[in-house]
């Protein structure tokens, strides 16, 4: 039997006048304090995570609103309406 291991994923977002970024989603509870990103000083936000192989919805919380992931492809609707950006990890 195999085990499932998790990965580092690294999120970005380029939010330069952004003063916190968080990240939030499907593995965290969408805690919207639990994983601060960090800026570089390009003006990039990254936030790195260890994920498990599955579907996971993800937002960046910038500066007290959601913001999809600029680089994501697959979005899902969520109950408010709007979508959460999704990445498969294998």
């Amino acid at each position: 039997m195999a085990i499932t291991r998790s990965k580092p994923i690294e999120f970005k977002i380029y939010a330069p006048q952004a003063k916190r970024v968080n990240l939030a989603g499907s593995f965290n509870s969408w805690d919207t304090r639990m994983l601060a990103a960090k800026k570089d000083s390009k003006g990039n936000w990254i936030a790195k995570v260890n994920l498990k192989p599955g579907r996971h919805e993800y937002k960046f919380f910038v500066d007290g609103s959601w913001l999809n992931d600029p680089h994501c492809t697959t979005y899902v609707g969520n109950a408010f309406g709007t979508q959460n950006c999704t990445i498969e990890i294998k």
